[in-house]
């Protein structure tokens, strides 16, 4: 079963979060949503953060999954949205469960083929050496070698856990991902257009979702919007969170 946090009390909203993310990085935005008449569910999605691991990966699944903790958890009508990887799960869990939609939201992604672009980042992860790894500062610095970008290792390290004393490890099934890098970026066709009320939001330096994809938005969604927040890249809703958290709440109110 999936793991999640749930805050607050109202109409179910639920959060997807991207690629080697987990629950605990919509935290600050999903208390904001909790604190305006929402149910916020928090989700690690199946081989991240909290979850089981399995040895499989597929949206179908992954879609699958919400379909449960939906039926477990006896939510209707609701509200999701997906970032990155967390909007491809959205957009299938759509076209398959359109019944348990209210309005979906899907930050970043496109209805698109995405060609492997990870592999760096997983190289990097898999060259850390837990034997030599004693603080979060240590991981840090053997990451820094390999992945440059601050706010990158900052987001990976938020799933890095002590695993017993002395010993850490990462929340995200690294194995299993790793290998899944081909099955990430694959786009299943939406059959019939998704009738539901649905908003997409990119960043405008981040290249995801690009002007002649707006054509294939319109028909995949058949009452779908686009928002664009200014000088935001791939992780808007960390970037520019006020942004972010004004365009979602005024769609879902």
């Amino acid at each position: 079963m999936l793991h999640s946090i749930i805050l607050g009390e109202g109409q179910p909203f639920l959060i997807l979060h991207g690629f080697l993310g987990m629950a605990d990085n919509w935290k600050t935005l999903g208390r904001k949503w909790s604190e305006n008449g929402f149910q916020v569910h928090l989700i690690d999605q199946r081989n991240h953060g909290r979850s089981l691991h399995s040895d499989q990966f597929s949206y179908s699944l992954m879609a699958q999954d919400i379909k449960e903790y939906c039926d477990k958890h006896k939510l209707k009508n609701i509200i999701l949205l997906g970032h990155s990887m967390g909007g491809k799960v959205a957009m299938r869990f759509a076209a398959e469960n359109e019944n348990y939609l209210d309005k979906l939201i899907i930050a970043d992604i496109a209805p698109k083929l995405y060609p492997p672009h990870h592999s760096d980042i997983i190289n990097g992860l898999k060259s850390i050496d837990f034997d030599k790894i004693s603080t979060r500062k240590d991981a840090d610095e053997m990451l820094t070698k390999v992945i440059p970008d601050l706010g990158t290792r900052q987001f990976l390290l938020k799933s890095l856990y002590r695993v017993e004393k002395g010993r850490y490890g990462w929340r995200f099934n690294l194995d299993v991902l790793g290998e899944s890098q081909e099955k990430i970026g694959i786009h299943e066709p939406i059959k019939t257009p998704i009738e539901r009320p649905t908003l997409f939001i990119r960043g405008s330096k981040s290249g995801y979702i690009l002007e002649s994809d707006i054509v294939i938005i319109r028909h995949a969604f058949a009452k779908a919007e686009l928002k664009t927040i200014e000088n935001a890249g791939h992780w808007l809703h960390a970037e520019k969170p006020q942004d972010f958290l004004t365009y979602v709440t005024e769609f879902i109110k």
